[in-house]
């Protein structure tokens, strides 16, 4: 009879354990943006880079331009180089040299503030950086480019031509110019045009001075759309994770109304 009277500890604590409200476990916890599958929200590329990354083709064009209306007549910006207006033959070559210096140091900012991608794509932009700075630091005679300005200026364009490689992520919703066939594409178009400045250097063409500043404006706009294609990733990931939270939210009190 004792035996009998006994209470089911077993059958007790397993009810008290149900009908106590525990930790709230893994569902019933809002999802975050990386269940999804998705970016974390927020910003992976600051403010400031983005005004780098724009910086630098406006102040490159801008600066070939004005130093272009500088010189005489005889100076022809589809046969003669940007070098040719920061080197000691040029007139007032302070603004191209000016423009050069600019466009390096921004160069090497948007390197440092390109926190979403991969390090070398970041090491490779700021070693672009170093190469613009180098140019407008072996300003070149009148007489021809020294071997360490065209070291620089070579080096300059083979980064800026391979850096889109580095770039290419295979992250899920991200923008096609991120993706691995995107930045393929930008890197063939960058290593044509690269193709044609070194020819049409080698050969001394009539059409050296537009392939290199065709090359250069080209270039120099890639980093710009891939600071706004990041930004615009991360803003959209943020959106989905937000939506989905908030479908959970409403999911979990029409499943427990007496929750408040």
């Amino acid at each position: 009879m004792t035996q009998l009277a006994r209470p089911d500890l077993a059958r007790n604590r397993s009810g008290r354990d149900h009908a106590r409200p525990g930790p709230a476990s893994a569902t019933d916890e809002p999802w975050p943006a990386d269940r999804l599958g998705l970016l974390r929200a927020g910003r992976p590329v600051p403010g400031w880079a983005v005004g780098t990354a724009f910086l630098a083709p406006v102040v490159l064009v801008g600066g070939w331009l004005i130093a272009g209306a500088l010189q005489p007549a005889s100076y022809s910006p589809m046969r003669q180089t940007m070098s040719v207006l920061a080197g000691h033959s040029g007139i007032d070559r302070w603004v191209m040299t000016a423009a050069l210096l600019l466009v390096g140091s921004c160069q090497i900012a948007t390197g440092a503030g390109l926190t979403a991608v991969r390090m070398p794509a970041r090491i490779l932009l700021i070693l672009t950086g170093l190469s613009t700075l180098g140019i407008a630091a072996t300003p070149e005679p009148a007489t021809g480019p020294t071997s360490r300005h065209l070291a620089f200026a070579v080096s300059c364009v083979v980064t800026t031509a391979v850096w889109p490689v580095l770039v290419a992520r295979r992250a899920p919703a991200q923008p096609w110019i991120l993706g691995v066939y995107g930045c393929a594409t930008v890197t063939v178009v960058f290593a044509v045009l690269s193709c044609w400045l070194l020819i049409a250097a080698r050969d001394g063409g009539g059409d050296l001075g537009m392939a290199e500043r065709l090359t250069s404006a080209v270039q120099g706009l890639f980093p710009l759309v891939v600071v706004l294609a990041l930004r615009q990733t991360a803003r959209d990931a943020g959106n989905q994770g937000q939506r989905g939270q908030e479908r959970f939210r409403r999911r979990q009190a029409a499943l427990h109304p007496h929750r408040r």
